[in-house]
């Protein structure tokens, strides 16, 4: 099933009850539960805990119709207006086969996350339709006490205001964005982690890709293995539907053992420029978005405008209404 339009959910508003859910993997210090209680009253919300948040299961919080069970409770209780998730990790995938997507394309909210939870916007997009956030977690981000002002803004003002988030590097002085091909290319965004993306290939829950911009992010992963995913990318034939690429900052990416190993090592930015610089769509590397510190909040599923030319990907379209 492919839905026929893309959901805006409500925007957020101060006050408002936010669900707190752990699709995947539980905090690794159970004590990071209250902090994200703390979190979001701090931010202005109202939080609501699913049930299974503080289970553990193994390296899952919950068995999988527990977890699944939180998801749907949060989109069914009329007083919840959003859903973040605690944490990525690894699990997020098990539940695709047990949520109700066509009530939740009833009762559409803002569902944000990422990493992990790549696996549920891809399938919220593809069998819901419903627009979702590739934003920062409770775990990690949103709940340090050295939270950026560019990641809180990006975040409220993607999930609070009903227009155009505009620009994502505009405040950013990071320093990392470089553009390996020129060019300006819209169209709607898809993607998110680029391992868990690829395991997504091939079953009903992946997203869309032809005339799509695609992000992508990764962390903890050697050269050769972003190289493999990328290749397995084009080897499905997706990388040549796309109209352009925005990669965003892969930390921990890089092999340690490259200064002293005797044979040739390439960098991260060697193999993205080897498997992306020849689509002949643009390309832009190194915007603020992943698993870092300033990380952009981009709505899954809103057209956007990737411009190669000055090094910036732009929001077009209000992703809230």
């Amino acid at each position: 099933m492919i839905s026929p339009r893309a959901l805006r959910p409500e925007r957020l508003r101060f006050g408002d009850t936010v669900g707190i859910v752990a699709p995947a993997s539980p905090p690794p210090d159970p004590r990071s539960v209250d902090h994200a209680l703390a979190t979001l009253e701090k931010l202005g919300f109202q939080p609501k805990l699913g049930k299974s948040v503080r289970v553990r299961h193994g390296f899952l919080a919950g068995n999988d119709r527990a977890r699944a069970a939180d998801v749907m409770a949060m989109f069914a209780d009329p007083r919840v207006k959003a859903i973040f998730c605690l944490r990525g990790g690894y699990g997020s995938a098990r539940l695709l086969d047990r949520l109700d997507y066509a009530f939740i394309r009833r009762h559409p909210k803002i569902f944000a996350g990422y990493s992990d939870i790549t696996s549920l916007h891809g399938a919220l997009g593809r069998q819901a339709g419903l627009i979702t956030f590739h934003a920062p977690m409770l775990n990690r981000e949103l709940g340090s006490e050295k939270l950026p002002e560019f990641t809180r803004q990006s975040l409220l003002r993607t999930l609070m205001e009903a227009r155009p988030a505009g620009s994502i590097v505009a405040g950013y002085a990071g320093g990392t964005v470089e553009v390996l091909r020129k060019g300006v290319a819209e169209g709607r965004l898809v993607g998110g982690n680029l391992s868990v993306l690829c395991t997504a290939i091939g079953t009903p829950w992946a997203p869309l890709f032809r005339g799509r911009i695609l992000f992508l992010e990764d962390v903890g992963e050697r050269p050769y293995r972003l190289d493999r995913m990328l290749t397995h990318l084009g080897n499905a034939g997706i990388l040549r539907q796309l109209a352009g690429v925005a990669v965003g900052v892969n930390h921990g990416c890089e092999d340690p053992t490259t200064a002293t190993a005797k044979e040739y090592r390439q960098s991260s930015a060697d193999v993205l420029r080897e498997r992306l610089g020849s689509l002949g769509v643009p390309v832009v590397m190194g915007l603020p978005f992943g698993h870092v510190e300033f990380n952009a909040t981009l709505p899954v599923g809103v057209r956007a405008r990737l411009d190669g030319n000055r090094g910036d990907l732009v929001i077009m379209a209000a992703a809230v209404r």
